[in-house]
C-alpha cells in the first residue's frame, strides 16, 4: 500500500486554492520532510505551521520537537516553495495540513 495525502494550505491566514499538481507536490514534499523526523514514521494526519521562521509540527495529534537545524531547513524549503505560488506576494505565516488516504497498488 502507498500513502497519498490530501493537502490544504493557508498563507498569512488566508486559504489558498491548490490545483491537483501543486497539491500533490506540496503533500509529497511535506510528508517526506516530516516522515524523516523521529516520532513521525507513520503519518495519518499532520499540521505544519511556520510563523516568521519558527516551525511547529504536529503528527497524529502529537507535537514533534525540532532542533534549530531541521527547523531552519523545513522553514526555508516550505517558505521558498509557497512564495513561488501564484498569488503569494510574501509569506509571514503559513499552515499546511495533510491527511493520509490509503491507495491500493
Amino acid at each position: 500500500m502507498q500513502d497519498n495525502f490530501a493537502a490544504k494550505l493557508w498563507v498569512n491566514n488566508a486559504s489558498m486554492e491548490l490545483n491537483p499538481f501543486v497539491e500533490h507536490i506540496l503533500a509529497g514534499t511535506i510528508a517526506g520532510a516530516i516522515s524523516s523526523l523521529k516520532g513521525a514514521e507513520t503519518i495519518q494526519t499532520a499540521e505544519l505551521h511556520v510563523d516568521h521562521g519558527d516551525v511547529k509540527i504536529t503528527v497524529n495529534k502529537k507535537e514533534l520537537p525540532l532542533t534549530p537545524f531541521p527547523n531552519d531547513i523545513i522553514a526555508n524549503t516550505v517558505t521558498g516553495f509557497i512564495s513561488s505560488l501564484k498569488g503569494v506576494d510574501r509569506v509571514e505565516s503559513l499552515r499546511i495540513t495533510l491527511k493520509a488516504h490509503r491507495a491500493k497498488g
